[in-house]
């Protein structure tokens, strides 16, 4: 029996502390050339930008669609650990809840260049919606849940409907200068406000 068919039943070992903060660098550089250079951007970008050679890049992630969903996860499981924090740490729920928000338009925002890809026939990115769905819908389900919970917003708001509401105001930034997807947001956020 090979070395391969040995630890074939075996769980993946954890990356190391150092293996995982170096792969979290290399992703938030990915991120950041993303959004100033679109996902076509060149890999020296990133490099570049994560301070390492282009080879590192590639030893961790083969292809650019291998970088891009781990991007797009990366982020994803980022935004879902804030939720809970942000419960824990804010004044009130609905504090929590608007400071969510905030950082889901953020990740919406950024993800304006993905959405060709996200579109396109290459079955790797099929999965990253319900992805997405599954990961971050029950953390504002939570933030909702505690606000109306303590009074502060209605009950019964449906988590999927206000994060698509939010995606539909974030998808015309950047189209013109004088729309600015984080003041609609904004008032939103605010209009789930119970009336004193």
């Amino acid at each position: 029996m090979s070395g391969s068919e040995r630890g074939a039943g075996r769980a993946p070992r954890p990356k190391r502390a150092d293996a995982r903060r170096n792969e979290e660098v290399l992703l938030d550089s990915a991120a950041a050339v993303f959004v100033a250079s679109g996902v076509e951007a060149p890999i020296r970008d990133i490099a570049a930008e994560a301070g390492v050679g282009t080879a590192t890049i590639y030893r961790h992630f083969p292809t650019r669609a291998d970088l891009i969903v781990a991007v797009y996860r990366h982020q994803v499981e980022a935004l879902a650990e804030t939720g809970p924090s942000l419960l824990a740490t804010s004044a009130t729920p609905y504090a929590a809840l608007a400071q969510w928000i905030d950082l889901f338009v953020d990740f919406v925002v950024t993800k304006q260049g993905l959405a060709s890809v996200l579109q396109s026939d290459d079955p790797c990115f099929d999965p990253l919606h319900s992805y997405f769905v599954e990961r971050l819908v029950p953390v504002c389900t939570e933030l909702l849940d505690a606000a109306a919970d303590a009074g502060e917003i209605h009950s019964g708001m449906d988590a999927y409907e206000l994060m698509r509401g939010v995606g539909g105001l974030c998808a015309g930034a950047g189209t013109h200068h004088r729309y600015d997807a984080r003041r609609l947001v904004k008032i939103l956020v605010a209009g789930l406000r119970r009336s004193p």
